[in-house]
């Protein structure tokens, strides 16, 4: 059993100063001593803010909280299980006439295939994937 973050969590720290450890503390003292960790989709859209950064030191900064990021968790890859998984979901949602959003699908996917939650400042993104146990910080 472990926790999934969702990028909503790293964006939301990144832009109050906050470290890798800060984080890592607060979810802890939220949610208990657990693995904590990231879907490779996570790493797609924290380097995607970089890029976009308005300015060189706005750039520099996320550069070096998102590489303090990728060094202090472990970062899950987008295998062939979670992919096929993530297909079933979106299939038998979307037969259903609920649309869920890739990147959360995938993150979700990640999370539900290592029997792991996912932690989300957006909840309701998260909870039209059936099965998944989605906390807030």
């Amino acid at each position: 059993m472990g926790l999934i973050l969702d990028t909503s969590i790293l964006i939301e720290s990144e832009r109050r100063g906050e470290g890798v450890e800060d984080i890592l503390r607060r979810v802890r003292e939220a949610h208990g001593e657990t693995d904590i960790a990231l879907s490779a989709v996570s790493a797609v859209e924290l380097t995607h803010g970089i890029y976009r950064a308005r300015s060189d030191a706005d750039r520099d900064r996320r550069r070096v909280f998102v590489e303090g990021v990728f060094h202090d968790l472990i970062v899950y890859p987008l295998t062939l299980a979670v992919a096929q998984l993530a297909g079933r979901i979106e299939g038998e949602q979307a037969a259903r006439g609920v649309s869920i959003a890739i990147e959360d699908l995938l993150i979700g996917a990640t999370a539900l295939h290592l029997g792991f939650d996912v932690v989300t400042l957006n909840l309701r993104h998260f909870q039209a994937i059936p099965g998944l146990s989605v906390l807030s910080l």
